[in-house]
């Protein structure tokens, strides 16, 4: 039987085994990314509650036994979620309970966790599922579909291990993402963590072995039960776990009995387990007396514990009194106790888990205080360890050596109370009175030489700063220095400054040199002024394409400006008043215009009389593409007169249609297609040219309105005349449509309706007429205003940028438009857009429109408009020596200015906004707190106004000593505004309409999706309806139908009936307006009845509205292909498909084309491969045969004797190739491409570009089947193939990232989001879904859903989009640049209030005085830093190798890092060449600075678990060595210098804490307050450390903490007080180890090294676990970085043969080469 066992658990092992390792193999391809995206509302999602508690008790600062301190790091963890917009609840499952048998103290710590979560918070807490594999869990997860899990990898033992991965598995296989604990990281907005997102193949693992996983678990609970009991046994001997919870029930009623008025948590803890701890230890005695001689407790290591009872007596009645201490000592009191090291004794230990069981059992059995007045608020401080150890230590030490001190009376009567209470409870044996505290003689502590730490180990350094005057400082800082501590001159930390000798090999070196910026290194396109004919003509076929590019994207016809002289700005909207005499010339011209305007309406007339006939006859055979025809013409057709004439002939066509259509009826089904095409005709007509309309007009619209029913609306319009007499009465029924005439425009027509649009003319605008909101933003650029505008994608915001860019353009030849755009994607959009729509002669050397990004440059500083990145336009900024092309900015656009709030590079859009001095426009879809953007912005430029009143110049004049002496003189009379207006647009120009896409019987069926559907009763109580969820017309009819349906007797059911509507009665043209007042009026209503009584009904309607989606168990993206080819066959294409992993987008698009070919290939005659062959074989032997007889013909004189022969060879010829080309032909339905869409010349352009990319040949061969994919690890190139195909109507189907999202111009009729991530978010999705609805093309835009789980798409729907909140917006390396600004800039006065105003004006610190004031001494602690580092003087004037760190700001703190490396002269150490005077170095030396750099830069990791796994790896080490040993000591010394600044800092940014906050527990804020206990010496006694503990949080200091702890880098950030807003991320600390929550090393990925030996990207996504793409740019961004340094060093160093920079040039050279293979 045993062996049977044995067996059993041996085959369970192997299977958790596997388990184990499946996980480990999927943990190295887990994202690293943000879990909250748009901090409102973010995925519902679940932690578990074990996890949870298992990664904080492994906080590196927290003492076991201190209770308090662990609820504090658990709430912080929450509440910083939260704060975040985390939408969670806590998960415990009751098995997981077993895996704590050898942790009684962390069972205890649980059961307190779940109740405080539970009573003294509002997270859900769920408890009430047996476990992961349970079917109540199973349901749960149905219902509420959390979007991911946050686990832990890892337990306390191995069998913890086991549960957490049973639940990874789990939930993986219902599709529920998980998340781990190990490895996060968190900043003010974003939490970082390791994703796992659930795969299919991740599903199939758990399905496949369902029944095999499920025994394993039944087996490892059995398991655990056995350990939990044989863990009692020393203790409790016979008694089990039951028998334990009966004695607690018991000891609880007796309780209950004795305190019968109630009482608090730790009073009730303290009392009834001290008195079964006694009860138990009384009968473990007894028990060991009876069964001496058997040993019977000695199960495994001899004795049981050897203390007697009255031993055991003592200890409780210490415990006694540690919570009478805990009872009456504020959180401030207690915070400067003393900390005792020395641990319990071995005996102890034993009494201790014992004492811990039972207080396990007291709390379980909670519940039983149901009807008693139990307060639960202090459930989180119920043990403290380190206190009790303070106590017993002075009364077995101390007070033995005769130190006696009182302990107060307040204590003493609370302590006297708890023991006899205890002495009560306790009926088997006598306990003793409270005094003496101490019986026994016996040492509860063991001995220990230093066992009080009253201080920190180490010594913090002292408070001080170094003087540093600088006017800069001054101003910005000023007023938080008087009150700051200052060292003396002859301070050694001052003399120590005085310049230390430089490594002897830095002699050559000019440190102070200025560097060229990254502006002059990045490559330019072109270089200027080349004459080389082969770069010319280059450059002509770049212009060439960029014109071709343009034209894609827009059908504007280019303009020549003209620079003109500046004009005073005229307010078009004020109306002119008319002259009252025109002279003779104004006379002249007006006729001339109107003889004009008639010769043109004559050609028209003409045109359309030739037309007419055609259009007629297509009408007939084919209405819709009539229709399009007729459509077509009128686009075209200028005179209104003619318009109305070919609106007549559409009307006739369509009422003859609809006769036709309605006698055949019963043998076709009724079309409403043809009536609604009469009632678009109609209102064209009436809305448009009622002016000219004549009598025979209205009655055939009359008659017109008659035939579909529409009686009433047809007497209103023409009274007179009986429009139907033609209709027989009992016809009438026929042709009527069969409902009003409203319901029949909303249901039919909502896509069409009629939108509100200005009739009069801008003249500014000739293209079309602007709205009014347009017109405002054209009055911003005439008053050179600032605007924040946030208006619908496709509204037409951008064009208010090009007409800025040509207003400038028209100023001078001098003032420069910066548009700033967030991807390189968009910036060449722009460009090729300025370039196509705008042509300008300029002076030599001078161009119109230039491009910077990180890659690639041409023409930036001699341009008027340039298209640029933020990181790049930040970089022109801050450089000192290009203020002069500062000046000419005229204006900024920032396009996408959401970004701010965005995950990489927000910052720098803050400091571009704070540093122009001239106005700007910034446009964003998405922004859901515009007003507080504006009013930031607002006072930013308040203070340039002061700067510029200050100088006693305007900005714009300030400009006037530009470089460029010929600016136009006449502009300089108008000043910039400093205004900043907000314009708000909200309405879309085409409604969405969504739908959601499920598999059934393996076909892909929709379904629609009312936006009701995503609420609930309870959002629209709290919430109301979202601002921007827009109903099309017939989703408001679906919702008043489902209303009347609920609730028959609805009183407002009359009035809102469409019918009789007071916005739509008697209305013949119902417009777009008149529809959103209807949908207004319906939410309002619906929100009524939620708010009067008639919630239910309410959720009936929604719960209607609700689609039923059928879960498909297979991989719904194996159905991909079927998708596509559904959505083209209604006509749906061209379509986005979003999907977030790099290789299915790539792998979607090559399956849909792969399922083209197969169609192809089915549908092709069985020989029509061979006759190819065939006609292949013998076109090119005819073709041999005409070549020679042409060579033949050539060298004779005479004319052939074989001419006829030679025809027919010819004939032949030209026969095979049209033949074979029809065999090869491409059927239509084979390919999504329209080959109409683009001529074979510019597809060849096209093609011709991407002939030598990574990518091209498969872009090709997809592009020919009119499909393409487009994602951010695509070069330029290819991604504008896609994009300009896609926008010819080329390729209609194009899967993506989210890289499309940002402003990319790609319209489409529909958008699919085809992948769940965590990336697809509210502002995402709104960006995302922007695209559906091609304005001019499609009446409505279609979204839909495929494979998105319900929960989501409502919560994508209902969720506001980002509100914009700051980032922390200093570094040190930014501290720096703006230092050398301020300090170098060509005008000095104008770089230091750049400078100025990018420290006075953070995002983070408007209106907080708090945030503001921390970021005062933040500033002063990085110029503290820089002043020890040597890289700027006491004056604040860069010195060093200021110049190298500031280049290298990217990658902060290793850029400081690198510089140490190098001053310290390790790199001229390590690089020693081959053999003396030789200029190469060794493998071992390039592969060992490799080594240095990869730990440096681009450092990436791996979950700490990986190392676990047993992984076989081919080419890559794939695990980073550590840094060699002298650069290890190099760095430990650098970071424990910087540690002890933030320390410092720390230490004074201290004051600004928010003390009542910090002695309160974040989430729950329970306070911890009162007044301090000063009535008990032995009180003061024992909390007597009152120095030292500044800078650290309260609640650590339980712990033991002190402030000189700060002096660890990588300190936790629970340890700093949370309120002055700082984190241990803002130290520049490089920790050469990183380490995990749990205490665990979290290894480097060599990639870097692994390819420098290897050079090969697939190794790396083999070994490396990389997915291609990433791997792809990391090595890019690691191969400019080696570039970077190795131009520095060059530049820097006069030695030609210096080993450093000669070893660095070949590293680049070496990796570029090895790279470029890729």
């Amino acid at each position: 039987m045993e062996a049977q066992k044995s067996e059993s658990m041996e085959k369970c092992r192997v299977i958790l085994e596997k388990i184990s390792q499946f996980i480990l193999s999927k943990m190295p391809k887990s994202d690293y990314s943000s879990l909250f995206n748009d901090f409102v509302e973010s995925e519902f999602f679940l932690i578990d509650g074990d996890s949870l508690l298992v990664t904080c008790v492994c906080e590196k600062s927290l003492q076991p036994g201190q209770s308090l301190h662990f609820f504090y790091v658990v709430e912080r963890y929450l509440l910083d979620i939260i704060n975040k917009g985390g939408q969670f609840a806590i998960i415990f499952f009751q098995d997981a309970e077993c895996a704590y048998f050898n942790f009684p103290e962390l069972l205890l710590l649980r059961s307190a966790l779940i109740l405080h979560l539970q009573k003294n918070t509002t997270i859900d807490v769920w408890t009430k599922f047996s476990g992961c594999l349970s079917d109540e869990w199973s349901v749960f997860l149905e219902e509420n579909c959390p979007y991911f899990l946050i686990v832990a990898d890892e337990g306390l033992n191995q069998w913890q291990t086991y549960l957490f991965n049973f639940l990874v598995i789990q939930s993986w296989a219902v599709k529920v993402n998980a998340v781990l604990f190990s490895g996060q990281e968190s900043d003010i907005l974003r939490l970082y963590a390791y994703f796992m997102q659930s795969t299919f193949e991740k599903q199939m693992f758990f399905k496949k072995m369902e029944k095999t996983i499920t025994h394993v678990y039944k087996i490892l609970l059995q398991e655990l039960g056995k350990h939990k009991d044989l863990a009692l046994a020393p203790m409790f001997g016979e008694l089990k776990v039951n028998n334990m919870m009966t004695e607690a029930c018991e000891m609880i009623t007796l309780l209950k009995e004795l305190w019968p008025e109630g009482s608090d948590i730790r009073r009730v803890l303290c009392v009834t387990s001290c008195s079964l701890s006694l009860d138990m230890y009384h009968y473990f005695l007894e028990s060991r007396k009876r069964n001496a001689s058997e040993q019977t407790w000695d199960t495994q290591k001899g004795k049981g514990p050897g203390l007697t009872l009255q031993d055991m007596e003592d200890f409780c009645k210490l415990h006694c009194l540690s919570v009478a201490f805990l009872l009456h000592l504020p959180l401030s009191q207690r915070a400067h106790s003393r900390f005792i090291t020395s641990d319990w004794s071995k005996d102890m230990m034993t009494v201790f888990k014992m004492k811990k069981w039972c207080e396990y059992f007291i709390l379980s059995n909670v519940h039983m205080f149901e009807f008693w007045s139990l307060n639960l608020l202090h459930l989180s401080d119920l043990s403290d360890e380190p206190l009790l150890k303070n106590i017993a230590y002075y009364y077995e030490s101390e007070n033995e050596q005769g130190l006696h001190l009182n302990l107060g009376d307040a204590i003493t009567k609370d302590y006297e109370h708890l023991w006899n209470s205890v002495s009560k409870l306790v009926t088997k044996f006598d306990v003793g009175k409270p005094f003496p505290v101490r019986k026994t003689k016996l040492h509860f502590l063991i001995k220990n030489p230093s066992p009080i730490k009253e201080s920190s180990q180490e010594e913090m350094p002292s408070l001080g700063f170094i003087p540093v005057s600088s006017h800069l400082v001054d101003a910005f800082a000023g007023d938080v220095l008087k009150d700051l501590p200052f060292l003396k001159s002859d301070d050694p930390q001052v003399t120590s400054l005085v310049k230390q000798k430089d490594f002897d090999e830095l002699v050559h070196w000019h440190s102070q040199r200025p560097l060229s910026d990254d502006y002059d290194r990045t490559k330019s396109s072109f270089f200027e002024n080349c004459r080389d004919p082969r770069a010319l003509k280059s450059y002509q076929k770049y212009n060439v394409f960029q014109r071709f590019y343009g034209n894609s994207l827009e059908s504007v016809s280019s303009k020549l400006i003209v620079t003109q002289d500046a004009k005073a700005t005229k307010n078009f909207n004020e109306t002119k008043n008319k002259r009252a005499h025109e002279t003779k010339a104004e006379i002249i011209a007006r006729e001339n215009k109107k003889r004009l305007l008639a010769k043109e309406e004559q050609k028209e007339e003409q045109k359309w009389t030739t037309l007419s006939l055609s259009i007629e006859e297509e009408m007939k055979k084919n209405l819709i593409s009539g229709i399009k025809k007729l459509e077509d013409f009128l686009k075209s057709c200028k005179s209104n007169s003619v318009k109305v004439q070919v609106e007549r002939v559409g009307l006739t066509a369509c009422l003859k249609m609809w006769k036709e259509h309605c006698q055949a009826e019963g043998k076709i089904k009724r079309d409403f297609s043809i009536a609604v095409e009469m009632m678009k005709r109609i209102h064209s007509l009436m809305d448009k040219y009622s002016e000219l309309l004549q009598e025979a007009d209205w009655k055939l619209i009359a008659r017109c309105l008659k035939y579909l029913g529409f009686n009433e609306l047809a007497t209103s319009l023409h009274p007179n005349q009986d429009a139907g007499a033609d209709i027989k009465e009992k016809k009438k029924n026929k042709y009527s449509v069969g409902i009003g005439p409203a319901r029949f425009q909303l249901q039919y027509m909502g896509h069409c309706l009629i939108r509100e649009e200005r009739k009069d003319p801008d003249p500014r605008v000739q293209d079309f007429i602007p709205d009014t909101w347009q017109r405002e933003l054209l009055d911003v650029v005439d008053n050179y205003e600032s605007a924040v505008i946030v208006a619908p994608t496709s509204s037409g915001k951008t064009y208010a940028s090009y007409y800025c860019m040509e207003k400038v353009l028209k100023e001078s030849d001098e003032g420069v438009v910066v548009y700033v755009a967030p991807t390189k994607a968009l910036v060449n959009q722009v460009a090729a857009t300025v370039q196509h729509r705008y042509t300008k002669n300029l002076p030599a050397g001078q161009v119109l429109c230039g491009i910077f990004t990180r890659d690639y440059r041409h023409d930036a500083l001699n341009c008027q408009v340039l298209i640029t990145v933020p990181a790049c336009l930040e970089i022109l900024l801050l450089a000192p020596h290009r203020q002069s092309w500062a000046k000419r900015i005229r204006y900024v656009i920032f396009d996408e200015v959401h970004c701010l709030g965005g995950e990489i590079g927000a910052e720098i859009w803050e400091h571009l906004l704070v540093m122009i001095r001239c106005p700007f426009l910034a446009l964003s879809a998405t922004i859901s707190n515009p007003q507080h953007l504006t009013e930031w912005l607002q006072s930013v430029k308040w203070y340039w106004k002061k700067e510029d009143s200050a100088t006693g110049k305007s900005t714009v004049s300030k400009r006037n000593v530009s470089a460029h002496g010929n600016y136009h003189k006449a502009h300089w009379h108008v000043k910039q505004s400093y205004k900043v207006r907000l314009v708000l647009y909200g309405e879309r120009y085409n409604d969405l309409e969504k739908y959601l896409c499920s598999v059934r019987q393996n076909d892909v069926c929709f379904e629609h999706f009312h936006p009701c559907a995503a609420l609930t009763t309870d959002h629209i109580e709290k919430y109301g309806f979202p601002s921007d969820l827009a109903f099309s017309p017939r989703e408001s009819i679906q919702l008043y139908d489902t209303m009347l349906q609920v609730w028959k007797s609805w009183p407002q059911a009359q009035n809102l009936c469409p019918e009789n509507f007071i916005h739509f009665k008697d209305k013949i043209i119902i417009k777009k307006l008149d529809a959103r007042k209807y949908e207004e009026r319906l939410k309002a209503e619906l929100t009524n009845w939620i708010k009067n009584g008639e919630e239910e009904k309410a959720k009936i309607v929604l719960r209607k509205l609700n689609p039923n989606l059928d879960d498909h168990s297979g991989c719904m993206l194996d159905y991909f292909p079927h998708l596509v080819e559904k959505l083209k066959q209604m006509d749906k294409l061209p379509a986005i498909f979003f999907l977030f992993r790099l290789h299915d987008v790539e792998g979607c698009a090559l399956e849909a084309c792969k399922f083209l070919i197969d169609k192809e290939e089915e549908k092709r005659p069985p020989k029509a491969d061979k006759e190819a062959h065939e006609m292949a074989a013998k076109l090119r032997k005819v073709g041999k045969s005409l070549e020679k007889q042409k060579i033949i013909d050539e060298k004779s004189q005479k004319p052939s004797r074989r001419l006829d022969q030679q025809i027919l060879h010819a004939a032949e010829y030209n026969y095979l190739v049209k033949s074979l080309k029809k065999n090869l032909e491409m059927p239509q339905d084979c390919t999504y491409a329209d080959q109409k869409a683009i001529d074979d010349e510019s597809l060849q352009m096209v093609f011709q570009r991407v002939r030598f990319e990574r990518k091209g040949k498969t872009l090709k061969r997809l592009a020919r089947r009119g499909i393409g994919f487009h994602h951010s690890s695509m070069s330029a190139k290819e991604k504008q193939l896609v994009e300009i195909l896609f926008r010819k109507g080329f390729i209609r189907v194009v899967t993506a990232t989210g890289t499309l999202a940002l402003g990319v111009n790609m319209p489409c009729k529909s958008v699919v989001f085809a992948q769940n991530s965590v990336y697809l978010d509210a502002l995402n999705f709104r960006q995302m879904s922007g695209r559906a609805g091609r304005r001019g093309q499609d009446v409505l835009g279609n979204v839909y859903f495929f494979d998105i789980p319900l929960p989501k798409i409502g919560k994508l729907i209902k969720s506001k989009v980002p509100e914009l909140r700051g980032q922390f917006p200093l570094s040190i390396s930014l501290i720096l640049r703006l230092m050398l600004l301020a300090s170098r800039a060509d005008d000095p006065e104008d770089g230091k209030a750049k400078a100025l105003s990018v420290l006075k004006h953070s995002l983070l610190s408007f209106k907080r005085p708090r945030t503001a004031d921390m970021l005062k001494l933040y500033f002063l602690f990085s110029l503290q830093l820089l002043v020890k580092e040597g890289y700027i003087d006491q004056e604040g004037n860069p010195t060093g190798f200021a110049g190298l760190v500031s280049h290298l700001h990217y990658h902060e703190p290793s850029n400081f890092v690198f510089v140490s490396f190098l001053v310290r002269g390790l790199f001229h150490n390590l690089c020693q060449p081959t053999q003396k005077g030789s200029r190469r170095f060794s493998k071992d030396v390039m592969e060992k600075l490799v080594l240095v750099l990869a730990n440096l830069f681009g450092r990436h990791y791996f979950p700490a678990k990986f190392q676990d796994a047993n992984t076989k790896f081919y080419q890559s080490k794939v695990f980073l060595d550590d840094l060699p040993d002298d650069f290890d000591a190099a760095l430990h010394e650098y970071n424990m210098q910087v540690t002890k600044d933030f320390a410092n800092f720390l230490q004074i940014v201290s004051r600004l804490a928010d003390m009542k906050q910090e002695y309160q527990l974040p989430l729950s804020k329970i306070q911890f307050t009162g007044k301090e206990c000063e009535d008990s010496p032995l009180v003061s006694h024992l909390m007597s450390c009152t120095k030292g503990r500044v800078a650290i949080s309260p609640f650590a200091c339980l712990s033991g903490n002190f402030d000189g702890d700060l002096l660890h880098p990588g300190v936790s950030n629970n340890m700093i007080l949370h309120t002055v807003g700082i984190s241990h991320i803002q130290a520049p600390v490089l920790c050469p180890q990183r380490m995990d929550s749990q205490g665990r090393k979290m290894p480097l990925n060599a990639y870097a090294l692994d390819f420098y030996k290897h050079g090969s990207l697939v190794g790396l996504v083999q070994d490396n676990r990389m997915h291609e793409g990433a791997a792809y740019q990391m090595l890019k961004d690691f191969s400019l970085t080696i570039k970077a340094i190795s131009v520095s060093l060059r530049e820097l160093c006069e030695n030609e043969e210096d080993n450093v920079v000669l070893a660095f040039e070949q590293l680049s050279n070496t990796f570029s080469e090895k790279f470029n293979k890729v």
